[in-house]
């Protein structure tokens, strides 16, 4: 018997357990649920409430108002951390777009690889509920520079910030119904950690040590140092 023909009898197997169509309604009360409880945001103002979630979960984080100052941030950050202005980053075009000359920035675009301390990615969306940001793997953000870098920095627009993780899947989900879907989805909130050993939390045990959000678009001038304020 094939995989398929065993497949199949199981799952006939199955329905006939569940009495024929007992689960034919699950997409329509599916629909008929309503939206969970959102956790309560630390801030009114949203850019804040992102911000200071990020903070919690152990990120660091930055504002930029222009594409400009975005690609400053970013040389500030690996200047920092690496005395470097080297980064890789994915095939996205906003990245492509982004004035890292002015910056003093020298991305390589491409896959993270062993000699590459810091990558960067743009995200898709960032959830002020959870301090998540979400990105898709693909060509424009490969996985491996989220994952295998020391330090992922994400740039993020105030436009694409939205409240709560159910507001992020209707968005995810339209997008799917329209392009398709990416080989990963990815929720991002906070660099790599583990407590499982005696119970201890350990920032950078299988991943980014580093996660450095920055935020750009038209916000209030307050924004930066009120999050950090509220998160920290």
């Amino acid at each position: 018997m094939s995989d398929n023909s065993a497949r199949d009898e199981i799952m006939a197997k199955l329905r006939h357990a569940a009495d024929g169509g007992a689960y034919d309604d699950i997409p329509e009360k599916l629909q008929s649920l309503e939206y969970g409880i959102s956790a309560d945001l630390p801030s009114t103002n949203l850019c804040e409430a992102f911000l200071a979630n990020v903070i919690a979960n152990h990120g660091s984080v930055d504002c930029a108002y222009n594409r400009k100052e975005a690609a400053a941030a970013v040389a500030k950050f690996l200047h920092q951390q690496y005395r470097t202005r080297k980064v890789v980053a994915g095939s996205d075009p906003r990245l492509a777009a982004m004035p890292w000359r002015d910056g003093g920035v020298l991305p390589r675009f491409g896959t993270a690889g062993p000699g590459d301390l810091a990558g960067m990615s743009y995200a898709r969306l960032g959830v002020a509920e959870t301090g998540s940001i979400v990105t898709y793997t693909g060509k424009a953000c490969p996985a491996e520079n989220n994952l295998l870098v020391e330090s992922h920095i994400v740039l993020l627009d105030v436009t694409d910030l939205v409240t709560t993780l159910d507001q992020a899947w209707d968005l995810i989900n339209g997008e799917l119904d329209s392009d398709g879907r990416p080989r990963g989805i990815n929720f991002i909130s906070g660099p790599s950690s583990s407590a499982d050993i005696e119970g201890r939390l350990v920032v950078g045990a299988h991943g980014p040590t580093h996660w450095h959000v920055i935020l750009v678009g038209e916000m209030a001038e307050t924004v930066l140092e009120n999050a950090k304020a509220i998160g920290s």
